[in-house]
């Protein structure tokens, strides 16, 4: 009975009552800064950005500071029907997290000066100004990562931009390797090719490229705490190739990269053919898959649900955003789930940890 009460006593000395102030633990200075972009103000950015930061579910998993302008927050809490309180703060770095949620108001954009549900080039201007102040932002520490609600590349380029990873590339002057990464619950994918006519596909298949994925897919699970990831690699041919029956790609390109990647520590297994691959990733064997094109592995995914979560893959920050668009067919219905926005605000927490425990 003795010895219990003195562990007792010291558990309450070591947890409740240290003995010296230091030993004080503010649990949400611990969890990183994540910026939230309210995305295309004519979609359903605003909308699910204002139900996720009602929930109060964004303080489980970050310090959560929202950027953007407070008329666009305050229409999307219309549309949503919900209300919460916030605290403009003028310096990001003055944020403090024990009451209203800390928005950083850039008082850029009117919402009453654009239509809902149409492509607006107004609209992409501002979204891309505000991505160009939240990388400022991440690359000065007042932020740990990024998550933005769904962009439209339509408006977008309309307003001067490129595609939303090229723009975060130019805004950073970042010139390493860089690729979209699809995340489904614990399954990753990327690709060795992206956006090109599928019959270039095997043409521009090649070791360098393959293992750049690969390596990628490899780096990335490693700062979202999946360590060490098994990375499973697609053929591109019917049946793997059948041994080269059906094509040499597997044979000629794709398993010395594999052997590659390897060599360099990497657990990356294959390839495996596309119509068994993903039924072996959903059971657990890998956590990433690496495929040669993107529908291959796009279809695959999103036949599994819709709530997918992409990572900009290889920029020095973490950066995240739902994997579906601005669904300007249900813009201003109130009937948007935020539920993919939540999962990447997850994933770009977890990545932002592992950044500063690394720095």
């Amino acid at each position: 009975v003795f010895l219990e009460f003195q562990l007792s006593r010291w558990l309450a000395q070591v947890l409740v009552f240290p003995e010296t102030p230091e030993h004080i633990v503010d649990l949400m200075s611990v969890k990183p800064i994540v910026g939230i972009l309210f995305g295309d103000p004519t979609g359903i950015g605003p909308e699910i950005t204002a139900k996720l930061a009602a929930s109060g579910k964004l303080s489980e998993h970050c310090r959560p500071l929202l950027i953007g302008d407070a008329r666009v927050l305050a229409a999307g809490q219309k549309i949503a029907g919900v209300a919460f309180a916030t605290v403009v703060v003028d310096d990001p770095r003055e944020a403090r997290w024990d009451g209203p949620v800390p928005l950083f108001d850039l008082k850029n954009f009117d919402p009453a000066e654009i239509e809902l549900g149409k492509v607006s080039a107004q609209a992409g201007r501002v979204v891309g100004e505000t991505v160009r102040t939240a990388i400022g932002l991440l690359r000065d520490g007042s932020i740990d990562g990024l998550t933005y609600a769904p962009f439209n590349k339509t408006a977008l380029h309309q307003g001067g931009f490129p595609d939303d990873l090229h723009m975060m590339m130019d805004f950073l002057a970042w010139d390493g390797p860089v690729g979209e990464m699809n995340v489904l619950n614990n399954l990753w994918t990327t690709r060795a090719t992206s956006h090109i006519p599928l019959k270039d596909v095997s043409a521009h298949l090649n070791a360098e490229n393959i293992v750049r994925a690969i390596r990628m897919a490899y780096q990335t699970l490693v700062r979202a705490g999946v360590n060490p990831p098994r990375v499973a690699v697609c053929a591109l041919n019917p049946h793997a190739g059948e041994g080269g029956l059906c094509g040499r790609e597997e044979i000629d390109v794709i398993a010395p990269a594999i052997a590659l990647a390897a060599r360099e520590g990497i657990r990356a297994l294959g390839p495996f053919s596309a119509d068994t691959i993903f039924m072996n990733a959903l059971r657990g064997k890998y956590d990433a898959v690496v495929t040669m094109y993107h529908d291959q592995g796009q279809i695959a995914l999103k036949l599994m649900g819709p709530v997918g979560v992409t990572v900009i893959g290889g920029l020095p920050y973490a950066i995240t955003t739902a994997a579906h668009g601005t669904a300007h067919d249900i813009a201003g219905q109130g009937k948007a789930d935020p539920e993919a926005l939540e999962r990447a605000v997850i994933i770009a927490a977890r990545m932002a940890r592992s950044d500063k425990e690394k720095r």
